[in-house]
């Protein structure tokens, strides 16, 4: 069936306005992921022709997600208590320099003095970047929204290795992706500072009466850019029912951590070894490049459309078959010995992760308190980034054995981590009804089902019936919650 010109212009123009609060946000993210992309084929070959053996290079990635776990949970505490575009802007430009720097500063030492740097500036605009897209966004949008953030990382990383590989045959030599790995870094940070303005949560509403201050004398307003951050009053009006948990630890954020840890270990293994492993079997760097640029693509195309799947419920198949699949490539990967069977298989993986992501940060913003989503976001970040540092460090001397092992560790850790993912967090499990009470797993946001499991998880509010069946609930005698 044809489109008429006029709908589709009514179709991106209603599509622009209906995520026009974090488009800013999205567009800069994949300003970042262009420079990002062009450097990750060729960092592990750079820093190993300037005398980094494998077991240092373990050492040298590793110092990147190292800084990050220190950084992320206080920069996310941060952000959730002051103005988060500064820390936005601020971050893109110190990773910019940081990331030019081992262009000129060569050596294992300053390589993981700049790594380790590049990593705390990256840690100060990403939780901020993810809480600002977790209260920008409806709750019955976000696993949508954190679809487009990844489409946009992804479509950085598909064209950042052709535009780096364009641009070393221009200009002779690879200086010209480090230039412009920091360059993108800055047009992203000018880019947040001119259009991203800081919003209240559209989670809930803004209170209408104001805290005390510690003396306990006055009631003063809270700054502009802290309003709706701090509570979120569902949409039935009833502000008795919490709309998501009170506490850091709950069982939804908890699960979303094992989840994560997996999911890193297996970024922590590909950064150290990837490039290495296919020159090994004789590819160049520009097959090494294309198989980051093909990793970019079904996450890119595939994203937001399993996010959509994601608010509608459902989420048990995203999660295993986004483990299943990188799995079963990672194993595969052990016995292959032709470059060029790699592609169907980086695929395969890719759309694996392209299911996986939507649903795993649908799982961290239902399991965000209110008022604290930049911190959960940043205890969440730091979490994964401890995966990638345990992988980066085990990598380097797992390969020195053989380069094919660290596959093997990968698809064993993340195989765990899910099944524990799953155990903790009761997906699945059926409830145990008492009569009269509907009995709800502790600290589970409103509005999910009642096992906790994600067979059919609606997210907080997403569910027209659900919300009259919690009005039902409310005035049955006898019950509890």
């Amino acid at each position: 069936m044809s489109v008429r010109p006029g709908d589709l212009v009514a179709r991106i123009a209603a599509w622009t306005r209906r995520w026009d609060a974090i488009l800013p946000l999205l567009a800069a993210e994949l300003i970042v992921w262009l420079g990002f992309g062009s450097l990750l084929p060729i960092m592990p070959i750079y820093f190993t022709e300037h005398g980094v053996d494998l077991g240092t290079l373990g050492v040298v990635v590793a110092a990147w997600p190292a800084a990050r776990l220190v950084g992320e949970p206080i920069f996310g505490w941060v952000a959730d208590r002051t103005r988060r575009v500064p820390m936005m802007v601020a971050g893109n430009v110190f990773a910019g320099i940081f990331l030019f720097l081992p262009l000129v500063w060569v050596g294992a030492g300053p390589f993981i003095v700049l790594r380790a740097l590049a990593g705390l500036s990256t840690a100060l605009y990403d939780p901020a970047a993810r809480g600002y897209i977790s209260d920008a966004t409806p709750v019955d949008r976000r696993g949508e929204a954190f679809g487009l953030y990844g489409a946009a990382q992804m479509g950085g990383l598909l064209l950042g290795p052709a535009i780096g590989g364009l641009g070393s045959a221009a200009f002779g030599g690879v200086d010209f992706i480090f230039w412009f790995g920091a360059l993108s870094s800055f047009a992203a940070a000018l880019a947040i500072a001119i259009r991203v303005r800081e919003r209240p949560s559209t989670a809930g509403l803004a209170r209408e009466s104001w805290s005390p201050s510690v003396d306990l004398t006055t009631f003063p307003h809270e700054p502009d850019h802290l309003v709706g951050r701090t509570v979120r009053i569902p949409p039935d009006g009833d502000p008795d029912q919490p709309a998501g948990p009170t506490s850091l630890a709950n069982r939804m954020l908890i699960a979303a951590i094992l989840f994560t840890i997996g999911g890193n270990f297996a970024a922590g293994t590909y950064e150290v070894i990837w490039s290495l492993y296919l020159t090994e079997m004789g590819a160049g760097l520009e097959l090494v490049g294309l198989t980051f640029a093909l990793f970019g693509l079904p996450v890119l195309i595939l994203s937001p459309a399993f996010g959509r799947r994601v608010d509608r419920g459902g989420m048990t198949i995203y999660l295993v078959a986004g483990t299943v699949l990188p799995v079963v490539a990672a194993l595969i990967y052990t016995v292959v010995r032709d470059p060029l069977l790699t592609i169907p298989l980086i695929l395969v993986e890719a759309t694996g992760f392209a299911m996986f992501n939507p649903a795993l940060y649908s799982i961290v913003a239902a399991g965000s308190p209110s008022g604290r989503s930049s911190t959960a976001q940043g205890v969440f970040g730091a979490s994964g980034t401890l995966g990638f540092v345990i992988a980066s460090l085990l990598t380097g001397s797992i390969a020195e054995i053989n380069i094919r092992l660290p596959f093997v560790a990968f698809a064993v850790v993340m195989t765990t981590s899910t099944i524990a993912a799953f155990v903790v967090g009761g997906f699945g499990r059926k409830p145990r009804a008492t009569a009269g009470a509907v009995q709800r797993p502790e600290n589970a946001p409103a509005g999910v089902a009642p096992s906790f499991g994600l067979r059919r998880v609606a997210l907080p509010y997403q569910d027209s019936r659900g919300r009259r069946r919690a009005a039902a609930n409310r005035r049955r005698p006898g019950r509890t919650s």
